[in-house]
């Protein structure tokens, strides 16, 4: 591939919120009662190389799950979202399911991935370029919560497929997952589609088991948010003096990720002094596990109907395609 028919291919859109922006958030969480950090700042460089050996984990079923949906049932999934389609993911991490699909959609016109993490959205670009070298590239350094114009391809698309592998709706209460499914139905139009990857009900133990790896790489990828705090804000959280629990709620069926304060303490974060008391937790995390017919019930107050589905020989996780209401009546 020559470099000129690379930058011809590859037209980057960066929307990447300003470090200051990114403070106050932080700032913000960290100040509120409960604390709380969003859950979009693991995902530096360091954040998103652990993340890569969770998804290899024995204990962590949920990445295994959705690519053997995506490899043994390529050609119903590709059937049902038809071609000439313009793939949009969210939060596109490494790329690797999204190669199974955009191999189950041979006639795709492009592909625009939304990645908050400017170092995987290049890398997971780079990748995918060099194993389809046909299709055009459109990525966007934002984040997918926020509104965005989807860049719109050379090549018109008959329709637009939104992509949100991962179970990553799981990490929204109703609410903000509800508003964020609204969204991905005005930017599909009305001929478009949405193929989400959720997380189903199981046994706790084994939800909980897929958190809290016996080798601690979730641990240290829950921890890393504060060495990332301690790297671009000059904060200076001890990470000896907190730890990392997940644990499943079974009221609202549900994983609840803290950090947790070893003992009492204050921390700097950009200039700002922060108490904690001991055992006091920061919410870094959720992630909801639900039933197809709890998922559907959701989708449509967005609505969004729930056209099909596909899981895993386990019935650990499924695959969702979900259109507008309005297009089915």
């Amino acid at each position: 591939m020559s470099g000129a028919s690379g930058h011809h291919r590859v037209r980057l859109t960066d929307l990447h919120p300003s470090t200051d922006a990114i403070a106050d958030e932080l700032r913000q969480g960290l100040q509120a009662d409960p604390k709380w950090l969003p859950s979009k700042y693991f995902y530096d460089a360091i954040g998103s190389a652990l993340f890569e050996q969770i998804c290899a984990a024995p204990e962590y079923y949920l990445t295994r799950s959705e690519c053997s949906i995506l490899q043994t049932q390529a050609a119903a999934i590709g059937a049902a979202i038809g071609s000439g389609v313009l793939v949009v993911e969210y939060g596109s991490g490494s790329g690797v399911k999204t190669q199974l699909l955009l191999q189950a959609l041979p006639a795709a016109v492009a592909y625009a991935p939304v990645e908050i993490s400017r170092a995987a959205l290049l890398a997971s670009v780079a990748e995918l370029s060099a194993l389809l070298p046909t299709l055009e590239m459109l990525p966007v350094c934002g984040d997918f919560t926020q509104t965005f114009v989807v860049p719109q391809p050379q090549r018109p698309a008959q329709r637009t497929l939104i992509f949100f592998p991962g179970s990553t709706i799981g990490n929204f209460a109703q609410p903000e997952a509800i508003a964020l499914l609204a969204q991905m139905r005005r930017e599909m139009g009305a001929n478009g589609a949405a193929l989400v990857g959720i997380d189903l009900q199981k046994d706790p133990k084994v939800i909980e088991a897929a958190y809290n790896d016996a080798a601690g790489v979730t641990a240290r990828f829950t921890l890393n948010l504060l060495a990332r705090l301690n790297r671009e804000l000059g904060s200076n959280f001890d990470l000896q003096r907190f730890r990392h629990r997940a644990v499943y709620n079974r009221q609202t069926e549900r994983i609840e990720t803290d950090l947790v304060s070893v003992i009492a303490q204050t921390v700097l974060v950009d200039g700002c002094a922060i108490a904690f008391a001991a055992d006091e937790a920061i919410r870094v995390e959720i992630s909801c596990k639900y039933s197809l017919h709890g998922f559907g019930q959701m989708a449509a107050q967005a609505g969004l109907a729930l056209q099909q589905s596909w899981t895993d020989s386990a019935q650990n996780f499924a695959l969702v395609l979900l259109k507008p209401l309005a297009s089915l009546a």
